[in-house]
């Protein structure tokens, strides 16, 4: 029969700890850390990157903003992606050209447009653009003004250019308040 005492834990001989190695460790260990910690944040974009093309973002917003009030259709084209689609806050698709065709007409004439609460966030070559607007103008659907929120998103093409591929906006209703 074996005896169950032989198979009891033994405690293992320790060295005792070095307080000099320990911080050594520590120390390499967090200048190892660092590098990456430092330069980079959420989404996996290196921090100054990030904030130059926040930077570039919030002028390409501002360049669709000034183009749709003085109705710059050369401004907009180059900000459009070959394949953008709008859905517009009547719940209609709207192709680049119709849009370009809309903005050249003045079937979408703007007198006003103002952006409070702008988010951007960026996803690799993909950024996302949320904000509310007040808005004033008229357009093929008639008189608009009011509040409404809209998704703008861009991507980066192959040039290295950020395009807008899509936008839709939603008029901003009080509870309550019908179609």
């Amino acid at each position: 029969m074996t005896d169950p005492s032989q198979f009891a834990a033994r405690p293992l001989a320790r060295r005792p700890l070095n307080p000099l190695r320990a911080l050594v460790f520590l120390l390499i260990a967090v200048a190892l850390a660092l590098p990456a910690c430092a330069t980079r944040t959420k989404g996996g974009m290196p921090r100054a990157q990030k904030h130059e093309s926040r930077l570039e973002i919030d002028q390409l917003e501002e360049t669709w903003r000034a183009a749709m009030l003085t109705g710059n259709a050369a401004a907009l084209d180059s900000l459009l992606a070959d394949d953008y689609i709008a859905i517009t806050p009547g719940g209609t698709m709207q192709s680049r050209d119709e849009a370009l065709a809309n903005l050249r007409s003045g079937a979408v004439h703007l007198t006003a447009i103002e952006v409070t609460d702008r988010r951007v966030r960026f996803y690799g070559k993909t950024v996302l653009v949320t904000c509310t607007v007040e808005v004033t103008g008229t357009t093929p659907g008639g008189e608009i003004s009011g509040g409404y929120r809209y998704t703008r998103v861009y991507i980066m093409d192959a040039q290295g250019k950020w395009k807008i591929v899509s936008f839709e906006a939603s008029r901003i209703r009080a509870p309550g308040e019908r179609k």
